[in-house]
């Protein structure tokens, strides 16, 4: 089988420097590696490829040879230094490039931090719904969110008073055990301290020596005036206890705001549809609208035509990063009757009769360009 170019396979041009070698394969490394692609024969077999590609290039007297004979040069037949010059077990150039432990570790699950120090809970989500005019005018919500709390018995210790904590023999205080499966090696959660690198001899009752209990909180919210749908509010320390006396992580509540039966939002401007009568279009009148804040009045010019928008300042939605408010805007929908009476049908026809077409210059204008086209 053909053997692909070693550049190739990091994606680097021939002139590539060292960083930038080191640099590609790291980046690859540990997109391929076998432990994040369990199973995945073909990211096995990339790994092993990066494996031998790197260690070639990253030699300074390999490379010049690879430069000048391509694969030849490690091939015996040919006359060369034999399979990549001595090349050895990807996995032990990964931990050569990545030191062993450190971010190799971290990266595939490794005990970093010593498992008994305090740690930081856990952030949580709680999505909350509200009303339109609650998010547009801000409000105040009390929320219940059922979370692990720090036991108070033990103060999240996890122990009785007294107690003492001794180092787990089975895990020897890392919090993890490593198991080997073939050519991988995997990190768990200790089956006897559960990751905690101690064991206690005398465990708390009340929360079994978890330090932390389930428990049902009532969390008070102030929300701005202004949010919408996926806006984000943080409630700093209201997360997940933290471990062995850790801090508490936050609780971020995601909001959605149901849609309102009249405004529709852009932005902090509020749109809004208001029908008027014909008559009232036609002779104009002085018309009452809604806004957020109550009852807004316009004045509508006789022969409003409809769809026209009229604009109310100020009378939209107050920007939530405090730049004054956005605008309402009123459409205009002229109502056309559907049930008329004989006398009104009379009435329509004698006025139609008066005006002679002289009422509808949009309609001569349009008649007139398309005239063409009824011909």
């Amino acid at each position: 089988m053909t053997k692909r170019d070693y550049y190739e396979i990091l994606g680097l041009e021939k002139g590539a420097s060292d960083e930038e070698i080191k640099k590609a394969y790291r980046k690859m490394a540990v997109k391929h590696h076998p432990d994040k692609n369990p199973g995945d024969k073909t990211a096995e077999e990339k790994f092993k490829e990066l494996g031998e590609a790197y260690e070639v290039l990253s030699d300074s007297q390999k490379r010049a040879a690879y430069d000048q004979y391509g694969h030849a040069a490690f091939d015996r037949r040919a006359g060369g230094f034999g399979r990549a010059g001595g090349f050895h077990d990807p996995f032990e150039v990964f931990r050569e490039v990545f030191g062993g432990g450190g971010i190799f570790e971290d990266l595939f699950g490794g005990a970093q931090r010593d498992p008994s120090q305090p740690q930081r809970g856990d952030d949580l989500r709680y999505d909350l719904e509200m009303t339109f005019e609650e998010a547009a005018h801000g409000s105040e919500k009390e929320i219940t969110v059922t979370k692990p709390d720090r036991c108070e018995e033990c103060q999240g210790t996890g122990a009785e008073a007294g107690a003492r904590a001794r180092t787990c023999p089975t895990c020897g205080g890392r919090g993890q055990v490593i198991s080997s499966r073939g050519i991988f090696s995997i990190a768990q959660n200790c089956p006897q301290c559960q990751g905690a690198g101690r064991i206690i001899d005398k465990p708390c009752k009340v929360c079994h020596g978890h330090g932390r209990r389930e428990r049902a909180s009532k969390i008070k919210l102030r929300i701005p005036a202004g949010v919408d749908t996926g806006s984000r509010l943080r409630s700093a320390g209201n997360g997940e206890a933290g471990w062995r006396g850790g801090p508490s992580g936050d609780l971020y509540v995601v909001l959605h705001v149901r849609p309102h039966e009249i405004f529709q939002r852009e932005g902090d401007d509020l749109l809004c549809e208001v029908p008027v009568s014909f008559v009232q279009a036609a002779l104009g009148a002085d018309i009452d609208v809604p806004t957020l804040d109550g009852k807004g009045a316009i004045k509508l010019p006789a022969g409003t035509q409809s769809g026209t928008l009229f604009r109310l300042k100020g009378k939209g939605v107050k920007n939530i990063q405090g730049y004054g408010s956005g605008d309402l805007h009123v459409r205009i929908h002229v109502e056309i009757p559907t049930h008329l009476s004989a006398a009104q049908k009379t009435k329509l026809q004698e006025f139609s009769e008066l005006c002679n077409g002289k009422e509808s210059p949009l309609s001569q204008s349009f008649f007139e360009k398309a005239k063409k086209l009824f011909q």
